[in-house]
């Protein structure tokens, strides 16, 4: 642990008002040590991973974290505040902050003793000792675990509750199962692992934890899983391998409520267990358990289950889009269009030639790209079904490319491959088979099943279809193309992440698996109208810094930044604080921009990059004006908005809180 936090690293006077100016004062002291290279790049990266999660916790805990590329080594700085700093838990303020910076490739080891320390901080006698420790030596000696405080001794009620409570339980203690993970899998993962372990000692309850987090992770032994009375799922990531907990009671929730309301957790779950409620998740994926009511997926009703769905097929097929549009991007850039046409690589590649160079990038990107309807085919069914349904969704992407039914094509053969696989778990099988349905029944029966709808039933009608979108968006111009730019716009910046937000961006990356003028057009309008709302907020509060609190100047620093890089989601922080007048005020900028750059005839073949692909852009000046003016359109309105909140008197918002709303 000596490696990642020193007496350097240390504030025990931590003078930051805001989480932004606390960021700031602990990264200062990385790039001091050298554990930092960029300041204000890995700050975007702590914002943009704030701006998906508060990470306050109640107790009076901070721990903004990320990984970034920005970090030469895993580094952890600590800081005490005396007045508190606002990270978002629903307690009230920090006043102990730790600043965690992860590489983009930290090792497992560094991350284990990270997960250690997430787990310490659920202990009271651990934080009593940080706030009342004097020496910046002596307090990171804490944080390393060189020195364990002493705990406050139980007291004899406790303990004698304790006692009964074992007792009561000792001839067939409950037993549950849980897992824990979030997106970054640093620091809350392990959080609630650990408080959910300390809630299970308290109530005399068996209580086994899997960490699907960055340290690693392990599975839980089938023995332990079998034995289980119930499941706790505390996760903001899919729970990989689900099928493992087939036939069990689940409470599934997020993992800040695993760190906040363990005991409810455990309470719901023997609850449920008494209820005899079981999961509709496939034992192995080979069927549903006894008394189940349906196969395994999001609860809710058809259409939130379809969104989440859709969204994870999209979410697996972003990465091979982003690095497969951008090689080839890049080797237009390099060698011109006409590079698409050159001859393999593998046979006629000259080292000095920057032709050959252009073409070895294209046609890695367009391998890339090969696989882009294929994954989201698979995805999509992975999301429905578990494992057993890769197969055939891969299949019946496959067969989508084969068929030219393309993207569309991708998303049907991805719900009807879910289908299948969970049509034929449903069915009954001896026991004896079950260890063999989810490896090669299940793959069998459904590729054949979903390679037959494709091919012979709906894969033509289907291709057909995606024909006439090629045709229809060939044909844009004028009037159409503008008002196909407005919704588009609408849509990328009404929730700035969110559902409509993604369901755009796939319909613009989708074509770009088949390139045509007015698809590429389509992807230049997604991306224009999606860096507005960061930049827009960005530029308000440099504008009018008081019409904004102090913690949304400091996040309109950090919105350049992520707007800049087509991180549309810079922007939630202002959209959560005031709702009805930015989210309206974005809307109308992403729209103009969306109908301008349509307008203008702007092309893209890049799925990301913001301004760093600009290069790449056809009419890219006049991109520029669309994206300039759809943000002066938005920075105008959110000020006009805002400004009639004030009444006469009123005066700007409080530096340390939101301003009172006065209806306008």
């Amino acid at each position: 642990m000596s490696e990642l936090i020193t007496a350097e690293l240390v504030d025990l006077d931590l003078s930051a008002e805001t989480k932004s100016e606390a960021a700031r004062s602990l990264a200062e002291r990385m790039v001091s040590a050298g554990r930092v290279t960029d300041l204000d790049g890995f700050l975007a990266d702590v914002a943009a991973r704030e701006a998906q999660m508060p990470t306050g916790l109640d107790g009076g805990i901070g721990i903004p974290h990320c990984r970034s590329e920005h970090v030469a080594a895993p580094t952890l700085a600590f800081g005490r505040s005396r007045r508190g700093i606002d990270f978002g838990a629903a307690d009230g303020p920090a006043d102990l902050v730790f600043l965690i910076a992860a590489p983009a490739g930290a090792d497992d080891d560094h991350l284990a003793i990270l997960s250690s320390l997430a787990r310490r901080l659920m202990d009271p006698g651990f934080t009593d000792a940080l706030r009342a420790e004097a020496d910046p030596a002596v307090a990171a000696a804490l944080v390393r675990g060189e020195e364990a405080p002493a705990t406050d001794p139980e007291p004899a009620e406790a303990a004698t509750e304790k006692t009964a409570t074992a007792e009561r339980t000792a001839a067939k203690p409950f037993r549950i199962v849980a897992v824990t993970s979030c997106p970054t899998g640093i620091a809350h993962t392990y959080m609630a692992a650990e408080s959910l372990e300390a809630a299970a000692r308290a109530q005399g309850v068996v209580l086994d934890v899997e960490t699907q987090g960055s340290a690693g992770f392990e599975r839980l032994d089938p023995a332990v899983i079998a034995a289980a009375d119930a499941v706790i799922w505390a996760h903001d990531v899919d729970v990989r391998e689900k099928g493992r907990f087939g036939g069990k009671p689940v409470v599934d929730t997020g993992v800040k409520a695993g760190i906040n309301r363990p005991a409810e957790l455990i309470a719901e779950a023997r609850a449920k267990a008494e209820r005899g409620e079981i999961s509709g998740i496939a034992e192995d994926g080979a069927g549903p358990a006894e008394g189940t009511g349906g196969p395994s997926g999001p609860s809710g009703h058809f259409g939130v289950r379809l969104r989440t769905y859709l969204m994870s097929g999209v979410s697996y097929m972003v990465p091979f889009v982003a690095a497969g549009g951008l090689l080839i991007a890049l080797s237009f850039a390099i060698g011109g269009y006409e590079i698409a046409g050159a001859k393999s690589v593998a046979d006629h590649f000259v080292w000095g030639e920057s032709a050959s160079w252009a073409a070895l990038l294209n046609q890695i990107g367009t391998a890339a790209f090969g696989f882009l309807v294929p994954v989201l085919a698979g995805y999509i069914a992975y999301g429905m079904a578990d494992r057993p349904a890769l197969v055939p969704g891969f299949v019946g992407g496959a067969i989508a490319l084969t068929i030219d039914a393309g993207f569309l094509g991708g998303l049907v053969a991805g719900l009807l491959a879910g289908a299948a696989v969970m049509a034929i778990q449903r069915v009954k099988v001896h026991p004896t088979l079950r260890g063999i349905m989810p490896v090669l029944v299940i793959p069998l029966l459904a590729s054949i099943a979903v390679g037959f709808l494709m091919f012979i039933v709906v894969g033509k009608p289907i291709a057909s279809l995606q024909n006439a979108l090629t045709d229809w968006l060939n044909g844009l111009s004028g009037s159409n193309a503008v008002i196909l730019g407005v919704v588009l716009g609408l849509m990328m910046c009404f929730d700035m992440g969110g559902p409509l937000n993604k369901v755009a961006y796939a319909f613009a990356v989708g074509g770009l698996a088949d390139p045509t003028p007015g698809s590429l057009k389509v992807m230049a309008a997604v991306m224009a109208a999606g860096m507005v709302p960061p930049l827009a907020m960005a530029l308000a509060t440099t504008l009018r810094r008081g019409l904004f609190t102090r913690t949304e100047r400091e996040n309109g620093r950090a919105a350049w930044v992520l707007g800049a890089s087509f991180i549309t989601e810079g922007a939630i922080p202002f959209a959560a604080a005031d709702p009805l007048r930015v989210i309206p005020s974005v809307m109308a900028g992403g729209a103009v921009t969306g109908a301008l750059s349509m307008a203008f005839g702007c092309t893209l073949r890049a799925p990301h990059g913001g301004v760093f692909v600009v290069p790449l852009i056809g009419e890219p000046f006049l991109y520029l004006l669309a994206i300039a003016v759809g943000t002066a359109v938005s920075t105008a309105l959110v000020v006009v908005l805002k400004g009639m909140r004030r009444t006469p008197g009123s005066g700007a918002p409080a530096e340390d809180g939101p301003a009172v709303a006065v209806a306008a």
